[in-house]
């Protein structure tokens, strides 16, 4: 998170909120990344998630500030070698 650019500002065991620091956009476009741990399929090879990206930006545009930055974040998990993106559906 922290390299897209992301404050992590609550976890728990299977949940994790991060926001977008502030200051190049503004405030209605700020994104939030939501990270549900799935661990009920989890085994010491594979825990699976899914990561819920969002802001108040109205998506009047195909190409806005929160799908780039969605963007962003799928392409550092695909760049991760210990990680593999399974699915992706942006809406």
């Amino acid at each position: 998170m922290e390299s897209c650019n992301f404050d992590i500002i609550y976890e728990t065991g299977d949940y994790l909120m991060a926001r977008e620091v502030p200051g190049k956009v503004a405030f209605s476009k700020l994104v939030t990344v939501e990270v549900l741990v799935d661990k009920t399929l989890a085994t010491d090879r594979e825990v699976r998630m899914s990561f819920v990206i969002k802001n108040e930006e109205l998506p009047l545009q195909i190409n806005n500030h929160c799908r780039r930055m969605y963007e962003l974040v799928s392409q550092a998990i695909a760049d991760n070698r210990q990680w593999s993106l399974i699915d992706t559906v942006a809406g």
